[in-house]
C-alpha cells in the first residue's frame, strides 16, 4: 500500500479508536460503538476492503454502490443483502439490482468478523464502513488540475446500525433512480430520502452509481445506450467513440467507465467531463444541462475540489444515516444473507 494511503486510513482509525465517547447505547450511533465489544471491528472492514480493491480495482466503485442501494430502499439496514427464502424476496434480483457487485466482499469480512468477535458487529455497519474506507483508498491526490495536489476526502463514521429482518424488493424500482431520470426526478428522488439539491449533485447522478461516486466506476451498454443515441446535450465525438462498442441492440453488458480521465480514483475529473458534454449516462448530463444551480455547483466542484470533498463526505453522512434501525430494533446477523 501506498505510504500516503497507509497514513490517511491509520489516522482515520486512531482518530475513532481515541474518541471520547464511550460506545454507544440504546439508539444512540458513535464511532467508538466497538471500541470494547470488537476493538478490531475497523481494521478487520479495512483490510478487508484494501485486499479487495487491490485484487480487483473496480471493486471499490462496487462497494460504494451497494451501500447506495441499500439506504435508498427502507435505510441502511443491510436488506439488500438477504437472499432469496420462502418468506422473504430478496432485492438482488430486482433490475435495478441485477448488476450490483461486491456480495462476496461483505461476506469475507463479516466471516473474519464473526470470529473475532461473534454477533457484534452488524452488516449495515459492514456496509457502511467498506464504502468509506472504498472512498478513502482509491483517492486520487492528482486532479483535473495538472497543478493541483490535493488529499482526498475521509470521515468519521457513526456505528451501531442494526440489520433488518426482512428485504424491501417490491420498493426497489420505485426507490432506485434510473440512469434515465432527469434533474426533476432525480432532485425528487432524493429528496424523499431526506437529501438536499447540493446532495444530489455530489452524490448521486444515477441510479447505477452516484455522480461523487461516478468519479469511479463503469457502466453497462444498456444504461447508456439511449443517451449516445437519442440525447443532443452530448459531445459527438465522445457519442461516436461510444457507438463503437456499444450498438444500438446487443452487446448489453460491455462496459465503459464513468470517468473517462481517472476512471479508478476518486477525483473531481468527472465534472469536467460534465462541462465538455461528456456524460456517461443521461442522468449524469442532467446535472450540467441548463439548471442554474446545478451548473453553478458543477464548477465549483471542478474549480475547488476540496469544496467537493466537503460536500461529498456530509452528503455520505446524511446517507448513511437514512432509517437507521438501532437499539432492539432489528438484529445483528451472524450471516449477513440470512437472518439470524
Amino acid at each position: 500500500m501506498a505510504p500516503n494511503k497507509t497514513l490517511c486510513l491509520s489516522l482515520l482509525l486512531a482518530a475513532a479508536a481515541a474518541a471520547t465517547l464511550a460506545a454507544a447505547n440504546g439508539g444512540k450511533l458513535s464511532p467508538a460503538y466497538y471500541s470494547t465489544t470488537c476493538p478490531k471491528a475497523l481494521p478487520i472492514v479495512q483490510s478487508g476492503v484494501v485486499a479487495a480493491i487491490q485484487k480487483e480495482t473496480r471493486i471499490g466503485a462496487s462497494l460504494l454502490r451497494l451501500h447506495f442501494h441499500d439506504c435508498f430502499v427502507n435505510g441502511c439496514e443491510a436488506s439488500i443483502l438477504l437472499d432469496e427464502t420462502a418468506s422473504i424476496a430478496t432485492e438482488k434480483t430486482a433490475v435495478p439490482n441485477q448488476s450490483v457487485r461486491g456480495y462476496d466482499v461483505i461476506d469475507d469480512i463479516k466471516a473474519e468478523l464473526e470470529e473475532a468477535c461473534p454477533g457484534v458487529v452488524s452488516c449495515a455497519d459492514i456496509l457502511t464502513l467498506a464504502a468509506r474506507d472504498s472512498v478513502v483508498y482509491v483517492q486520487s491526490t492528482v486532479f483535473c488540475h495538472a497543478w493541483m495536489q490535493l488529499g482526498g476526502p475521509s470521515w468519521e463514521v457513526d456505528l451501531g446500525r442494526k440489520d433488518s429482518l426482512t428485504a424491501g424488493r417490491a420498493a426497489v424500482n420505485t426507490s432506485i433512480p434510473p440512469p434515465t431520470f432527469n434533474l426533476t426526478a432525480l432532485a425528487a428522488s432524493f429528496s424523499a430520502q431526506g437529501l438536499s439539491f447540493r446532495d444530489l449533485i455530489s452524490l448521486s447522478g444515477s441510479g447505477r452509481f452516484f455522480a461523487g461516486g461516478h468519479t469511479i466506476g463503469v457502466a453497462r451498454c444498456v444504461s447508456f445506450r439511449g443517451h449516445i443515441y437519442n440525447d443532443s446535450d452530448i459531445d459527438p465525438s465522445f457519442a461516436e467513440s461510444l457507438q463503437q462498442i456499444c450498438p444500438r441492440s446487443g452487446s448489453d453488458g460491455v462496459l465503459a467507465p464513468l470517468d473517462l480521465k481517472t476512471p479508478t480514483h476518486f477525483d473531481n475529473c468527472y465534472y469536467r467531463n460534465l462541462l465538455r458534454k461528456q456524460g456517461l449516462l443521461h442522468s449524469d448530463q442532467e446535472l450540467f444541462s441548463g439548471n442554474s444551480e446545478a451548473d453553478s455547483i458543477v464548477r465549483t466542484y471542478v474549480n475547488q475540489p476540496s469544496v467537493f470533498f466537503k460536500d461529498f463526505v456530509q452528503g455520505m453522512i446524511k446517507m448513511g444515516n437514512i432509517k437507521l434501525l438501532t437499539g432492539s430494533q432489528g438484529e445483528v446477523r451472524t450471516d449477513c444473507r440470512k437472518v439470524n
